[in-house]
């Protein structure tokens, strides 16, 4: 084995050329508005329709037996709890926001300068190496894949609301969420404990398979569904479903913020820090899941009208929109009920509403609901396969995931692959585990971005940059400092899980991508870009 060629470089030039050749060229439809429209779209829904209430709550441990094998056993259930942030929540939300500000600018930095799709794994391959940018590649499956299996269990819960609001219907608790959840909801039952979900489901009963009783999420897995046939017919269509989406889901929660605040009972706020400033920043390492909208932006550069302008534009003004309502909607909602009720609920906006005894009221944010998780979905179902594609290009992943469909232009097979695998994840996974495994991993990907300026500005520095991160190395610093105080933040069970995946991954690499990487060559300059697509100023 050559060490050298485990951190061989593509210089950024070869990068563009090679995304902007005729073969490859992509639809380039977007503008800055629709990239605030996409982060938007990806940063306000889970965060205040979903992960506020678990946060809040913190996670139940309750051993779940559903599978025999030792191993998977261990990597899906947690033995170690998290504590609750309670009312503290709003504090939580403040500092992954600040932690979200000083890689936001880091990735605008890069994404302006290096206008491709591939998100930080393109930003690592031209600044750290093959080696660190198959490691980021990998763990931005996290990001994007696992964390739409939380987006899509959330979307089902949100689901049930608004179809036994509208039509009274009930489905059995079998077929509307995990295992895990299933078996605890279930247990509540049998020992007389309260559920609020309870009159959503015909039945509390589990399928019994071979002996062991499970359950499947099918509303999360059809949404996944329709998500990726959306994407695969082409990005212009999904910005107008995203587009619409965001509307509709930014007017429901001003809505919630304005009238949930006359159903505010302040005792519920007292304490506010129950557990103490450790909750707070384990609060803060999961709703940062909430903030990572402008990372799927940067996966759409090659489909972006003028890249170097609108790139930093939609990254920070979608995470500036964001950070007000999310520390809105959670003083709201931990003050309508107590935190502790939210234990287990990913719908914990509509529930507050339905306790409070607003039927109407939590028919309508159930909608907006549904519309937030939707566009979640599209952005983070969108970002994933470009990651693909751009790994496919370099030899790291087999060529077809690189192949474009020759209609829609997009990259149909690994956007279709994607949707199978989040759709069968989402049958038997619950909203926790998927967002702190999703968490773990973009904090990674952060600290790399964040690296990949300082290493740049030393390596090429004389290359255009539209839009320049201030204060260089400070603000990447802070950023990597930030991401990893995050990082020791999330439980043990959860770094196990990370290492682990890490490890596949890295064995996957010298197994196929060590091997099939691009040789590092010199590089031939182009200068017969097609029109309008000169991608550099």
């Amino acid at each position: 084995m050559q060490a050298h060629r485990l951190f061989r470089r593509k210089p950024t030039d070869l990068l563009i050329d090679e995304a902007y050749g005729e073969a490859r060229l992509m639809k380039k439809s977007l503008s800055a508005f629709d990239l605030i429209a996409f982060g938007v779209g990806a940063t306000i829904g889970t965060g205040i329709f979903a992960l506020t209430g678990t946060a809040a709550a913190g996670q139940d441990t309750a051993a779940v037996d559903f599978i025999s094998t030792p191993l998977i056993n261990f990597m899906l259930q947690s033995p170690m709890g998290r504590e609750g942030a309670g009312p503290a929540i709003v504090i939580s939300f403040l500092i992954a926001a600040i932690a979200c500000g000083f890689a936001a600018l880091c990735y605008a930095e890069l994404a302006a300068m290096i206008p491709v799709s591939g998100s930080a794994y393109t930003f690592a391959q031209a600044a750290l190496g093959e080696l660190i940018a198959w490691i980021i590649g990998w763990d931005l499956i996290l990001e994007y894949a696992v964390g739409n299996v939380a987006i899509a269990v959330s979307w089902s819960d949100y689901f049930l609301h608004l179809m036994h609001g509208l039509t009274g219907m009930q489905l059995p608790l079998w077929m509307t969420t995990d295992t895990g959840t299933a078996l605890r909801l279930h247990d509540k039952f049998i020992h007389g404990v309260a559920i609020p979900q309870r009159e959503f489901y015909s039945s509390m009963d589990l399928l019994n398979v071979g002996g062991h009783e499970i359950a499947i999420n099918i509303p999360a897995f059809a949404i996944v569904a329709l998500v990726t046939w959306v994407l695969v017919v082409g990005i212009k269509e999904s910005a107008w479903v995203n587009t619409a989406a965001v509307a509709i889901k930014v007017l429901i929660v001003l809505f919630f913020i304005i009238y949930g605040a006359f159903f505010v009972h302040p005792e519920n706020w007292v304490p506010f820090a129950p557990n103490g400033f450790s909750s707070i920043m384990g609060g803060a390492a999961i709703v940062f899941f909430s903030f990572i909208g402008f990372d799927a932006i940067s996966s759409t550069a090659e489909e972006t009208k003028n890249p170097q302008r609108d790139m930093p534009i939609g990254m920070l003004g979608s995470l500036a929109i964001c950070t007000l309502l999310y520390a809105a909607v959670s003083m709201v909602l931990t003050g309508i009920l107590p935190y502790q009720k939210y234990l287990g609920d990913a719908a914990p906006v509509a529930t507050a509403l339905q306790v409070a005894g607003n039927p109407w009221a939590h028919i309508l944010v159930s909608v907006g609901a549904l519309a937030g998780m939707t566009s979640v979905l599209l952005v983070f179902q969108l970002g994933q396969p470009r990651i693909f594609m751009a790994m496919a290009r370099d030899g790291l992943l087999p060529k077809f995931f690189s192949t474009l469909h020759p209609k829609f232009r997009t990259p149909f097979i690994p956007t279709i692959l994607t949707g199978v695998i989040v759709g069968v994840s989402c049958l038997c996974i619950d909203i926790g585990q998927a967002a702190e495994l999703t968490n773990i991993g973009t904090l990674a990907a952060f600290i790399i971005v964040c690296a990949g300026v300082i290493v740049l500005r030393k390596t090429d520095s004389d290359r255009a940059r539209p839009f320049r991160c201030p204060m260089v190395p400070l603000i990447p610093i802070l950023g990597i400092i930030s991401c990893f105080i995050l990082m020791l933040s999330l439980p043990i069970i959860t770094w196990l899980r990370f290492v682990i995946w890490m490890a596949v991954g890295v064995a996957i690499y010298f197994c196929y991508g060590y091997r099939h990487g691009h040789e590092e060559t010199p590089y031939v300059p182009k200068e017969d870009f097609p029109d309008n697509n000169i991608p550099m100023p």
